[in-house]
């Protein structure tokens, strides 16, 4: 499911979300499962040899890096990547955890996230990274995924913006796209 646009996938600014992941993954798994945006800013969940890793790239300005310290045994696995916002307000952190098979793999806090939206050229991917990466130090792309994803899902919380900043978000957005 490569290349939907940005505007019909799961947002994540301004909230608390929930990204899980029920994958099979050969011995040294390697791939992307599940990313938007790119270079200039994004996030992905993926497996580097191995290694559960989610990356979280703030506009170019900060890399925001969770992996786990031992790389997947083969076979069936859930991966979630869980991120308790900072909110209320615009652009606010937050903590984010990464666990395998409901163990805590890492733990890390980002002072600042991504305020209006994410690059409009790039788009929302599963299974294939087909843009720039989110992190060109890990892989480069297309970064197909080796195994078999079974199942990705987003649990987004409530936006945690008020009436005027949701307001101010949307004339943002319109601007950047005009």
């Amino acid at each position: 499911m490569p290349g939907i646009p940005t505007g019909n996938s799961p947002n994540i600014l301004n909230r608390s979300f929930k990204i899980t992941a029920d994958v099979e993954v050969p011995e040294n798994g390697n791939g992307m499962i599940v990313t938007e945006g790119g270079r200039w800013g994004g996030y992905g969940l993926y497996l580097l040899k191995g290694v559960p890793v989610f990356n979280y790239n703030m506009l170019a300005l900060l890399q925001a890096r969770w992996a786990a310290d031992q790389p997947l045994t083969a076979g069936k696995h859930t991966i979630v990547f869980d991120f308790k916002y900072d909110g209320p307000g615009i652009a606010k952190g937050g903590t984010g955890v990464l666990k395998v098979d409901g163990k805590e793999v890492r733990t890390l806090q980002v002072p600042k996230t991504i305020p209006f939206l994410l690059p409009a050229d790039e788009t929302f991917d599963v299974g294939v990274d087909t843009r720039t990466g989110v992190n060109d130090q890990d892989y480069q792309i297309p970064f197909r995924f080796n195994g078999k994803i079974d199942n990705v899902t987003f649990n987004l919380g409530p936006t945690q913006l008020t009436a005027a900043e949701e307001m101010k978000v949307r004339e943002a957005a319109a601007r950047a796209r005009d």
